[in-house]
């Protein structure tokens, strides 16, 4: 019997994870309650148990959403990049403030009844940053030059310390890109990424603040998913205990994301896309790694897509997506 609160359950990686869950469950696990706590709970989102509609930083929520004693924790509740990065006290109170005082709520939790549970930390590629090499091998230093990056350092490191103590049995996935995220776009310096394929499909114009040379990396929200729940149920003592692990995903430059967008919408659907270079998210992106060798994560059996035509066809799929001219 598996109870799982989403923390950020309601933004669009959360109600991914939430739909898998309802349809496929965790391996060889019951799944016996799914829990969204987020600042805002869709209305009609995904299919869960109950909500909690709040931030980490109201004490009397936190208590409330770990008083059942959830078995696995997924936090995904983040201040994104171009966000944290241009509120540096927001930025720094919300990703390892709040981070801090959740966790230790389920310390005292531990302390008074023993109470480990599992707990997934969302980081991101955002940990390293330059000088770096063309492909990031597993045991690369981090380095990291925006304010979202050391902040998510730093939420590694307590997700390391806590399960060290025992308090917590965590892990930390270094997750790619999350493309094409459906929806509206946020204020993430990667936002773009998804911007140009999205908005072209659904006949509006994209801004590309980026050059077409711009190399990233990518993985489905579908893929993403897919790490957190794959992660619920991974035998933590295969970590050594080296708890942050660094996900797959497809590497590819703008313009092939382009070239794959063309394959299966037309010129018509790339006219729309608006080269508007942005120096700040330029600076922001330049520090960010362009491809992983990942072989400890598929060692582990994390899996992603290979291509970005993959990620692409994902995201028709997953959203009803017809390409139009």
């Amino acid at each position: 019997m598996t109870k799982i609160l989403l923390v950020g359950g309601g933004g669009m990686i959360g109600q991914k994870i939430a739909h898998q869950l309802a349809e496929s469950g965790l391996p060889g696990q019951t799944v016996t309650k799914v829990t969204l706590f987020d600042l805002f709970v869709p209305v009609h989102g995904p299919p869960h148990d109950a909500a909690i509609v709040g931030g980490l930083n109201d004490q009397a929520l936190v208590v409330q959403a770990i008083s059942d004693r959830p078995d696995v924790i997924i936090l995904l509740a983040a201040a994104v990049s171009g966000e944290a990065e241009q509120d540096f006290s927001m930025g720094w109170r919300v990703n390892t403030v709040d981070m801090w005082s959740f966790l230790e709520a389920i310390r005292m939790a531990n302390q008074a009844d023993g109470y480990c549970p599992r707990v997934i930390f969302a980081s991101s590629v955002a940990v390293f940053g330059g000088p770096l090499p063309g492909v990031i091998p597993d045991d690369f230093h981090c380095a990291p030059q925006s304010s979202y990056g050391n902040q998510k350092v730093v939420g590694e490191m307590y997700i390391s310390d806590y399960s060290r103590k025992g308090y917590i049995d965590g892990l930390s996935l270094r997750l790619p890109t999350i493309t094409v995220r459906p929806g509206k776009a946020n204020k993430a310096a990667s936002s773009c990424f998804s911007g140009i394929i999205r908005e072209p499909l659904n006949g509006q114009e994209a801004i590309l603040p980026l050059p077409d040379t711009t190399e990233h990396i990518h993985a489905s929200p579908r893929a993403a998913a897919g790490f957190f729940r794959h992660a619920a149920t991974l035998n933590t003592s295969l970590l050594k205990g080296v708890r942050a692990i660094t996900m797959p995903g497809v590497s590819c430059t703008i313009a092939e994301q382009i070239s794959a967008l063309r394959a299966v919408a037309g010129d018509n659907v790339i006219a729309r896309i608006k080269r508007v270079e942005d120096p700040a998210v330029a600076k922001i992106v330049e520090t960010w790694p362009r491809a992983f060798e990942a072989k400890r994560a598929h060692a582990l059996g994390f899996k992603a897509e290979e291509t970005f035509a993959e990620v692409l066809a994902v995201y028709l799929e997953d959203e009803g997506i017809k390409p139009r001219a």
